[in-house]
């Protein structure tokens, strides 16, 4: 006996097959025209071939040096387990507070027994002790620290911006501006927060989400991100297309949907290039060719379980394919994929080498106030941020093992300092 699908059921089907169908080339050219415009990058198209997909070329010669383009990443995201150790922008990840708040905080979590970061601390000679044989500081002084009733010297030589809250009042999301905490909130965070002011249906679902992504992989909070991404900008498009339409029927789940509204919200993320993630994972060292389709089914089984909560969480159902396990796991295929690791070097690490680099007749009274805290820290003083993300030109970028570029970090642009890269130059 034949298995019976119901029209409901195959117009979902169709949907998810829509929005996980690649763009085509003229697609493809137009939104990264579009995109060029927008950045730093005179001499650089990207170029969609129907055989090898689409490439950054550059169509000038470039001196070394030379800045190639500026890239905005479409969703990044801090690695939990670092956020121990760095207090930054959710949304743009610069550190805020102050120098004193940022060593306070570290050393309070510390003191709450609370596990850092491992291995990306060095001493780089300054002869700050190991971590097993860290100063205790009292609890007044931390406390003096984090409230600024004490200065440390020199301090006001490395300003950060202030703290500024999330706008739904949630304690997991701080910002170094009301325009940061806006953009977030807008684009992603509004679905996405545990505070009081959130649009999630269920804030407890939310964080069983987060505390499943935190013990598991935090590239589920990524994939969360460009869900929350899409839902909030269709809810947008939906809004002014009622408002220059008309009112909009909504009586049926998928007739409320207006659909082309939905692709064209997912548009920016079509652009990625995708697989399932199970499908594309590289496999550990010590998972045997015997043990791989094991291996990738329990990976499956993971973000089976990490949308279930998710779509507790946040669900929509006029986005109603966004939760299909087919479109979580090729987000996080995109990610698998495309992303560049996100580092942003700690202030706290430039203001101990500061100190290290005084004349000997100011650095001993000053290293008098600084070293418990310099010793307190220990190898964790000069812990960067670290974090994932998705940057739309960059990641039309050929990885080579022989590069002719680099990304990195310039003023406020986060990205990462290793990532080996090419262009094709076209002849």
């Amino acid at each position: 006996m034949g298995t019976c699908i119901c029209p409901i059921d195959a117009q979902f089907f169709d949907q998810v097959a829509a929005l996980l169908t690649p763009p085509t080339l003229p697609q493809i050219q137009e939104y990264f025209e579009v995109l060029e415009a927008k950045r730093h990058c005179s001499g650089l198209k990207v170029k969609p071939d129907a055989k090898h997909g689409k490439g950054v070329h550059s169509e000038v010669n470039f001196q070394e040096d030379d800045l190639i383009l500026k890239d905005e990443m479409l969703v990044g995201a801090q690695h939990s387990s670092n956020k121990i150790d760095c207090f930054v922008c959710s949304f743009c990840f610069r550190f805020i507070g102050s120098i004193e708040l940022q060593i306070g905080r570290k050393l309070y979590l510390q003191e709450l027994g609370v596990s850092a970061v491992d291995g990306s601390g060095s001493s780089d000679g300054i002869g700050c002790n190991t971590s097993s044989e860290k100063t205790r500081i009292p609890q007044d002084t931390i406390q003096s620290l984090m409230n600024s009733n004490l200065q440390l010297p020199y301090s006001e030589n490395f300003p950060l911006p202030l703290v500024v809250p999330c706008l739904g009042g949630c304690k997991e999301a701080y910002y170094c501006s009301k325009s940061c905490a806006e953009a977030d909130w807008d684009s992603f965070h509004s679905l996405l927060c545990i505070g009081h002011g959130s649009s999630s249906p269920s804030t407890e679902a939310l964080l069983k989400f987060v505390k499943h992504a935190n013990e598991t992989n935090d590239i589920f909070i990524l994939a969360a991100k460009v869900i929350s991404f899409t839902i909030l900008r269709y809810r947008k498009l939906k809004a002014a297309h009622v408002q220059r339409e008309g009112k909009h029927d909504s009586s049926n789940q998928f007739d409320s949907c207006i659909f082309p509204l939905l692709l064209e919200a997912w548009k920016s993320v079509s652009m990625g290039f995708k697989r399932r993630w199970w499908d594309c994972i590289a496999l550990p060292e010590d998972v045997d060719s015997s043990e791989k389709v094991e291996f990738r089914m329990q990976i499956k089984d993971l973000a089976f379980e990490s949308l279930q909560l998710l779509k507790e969480a946040i669900y929509d159902k006029e986005c109603a394919p966004l939760f299909s396990l087919d479109i979580y796991g090729h987000i996080i295929g995109m990610f698998e994929l495309n992303n560049l690791d996100l580092v942003v070097a700690s202030p706290v690490e430039d203001y101990f080498l500061y100190i290290d680099d005084l004349p000997v007749s100011q650095k001993k009274e000053v290293e008098n106030l600084t070293k418990p805290f310099l010793d307190a820290l220990g190898d964790d003083y000069s812990i960067s941020c670290q974090g994932t993300a998705f940057f739309p030109l960059q990641s039309c970028m050929n990885h080579s093992c022989i590069p002719n570029a680099k990304a990195f970090k310039r003023e406020e642009m986060l990205m990462e300092e290793w990532s080996r890269t090419r262009m094709d130059k076209l002849l």
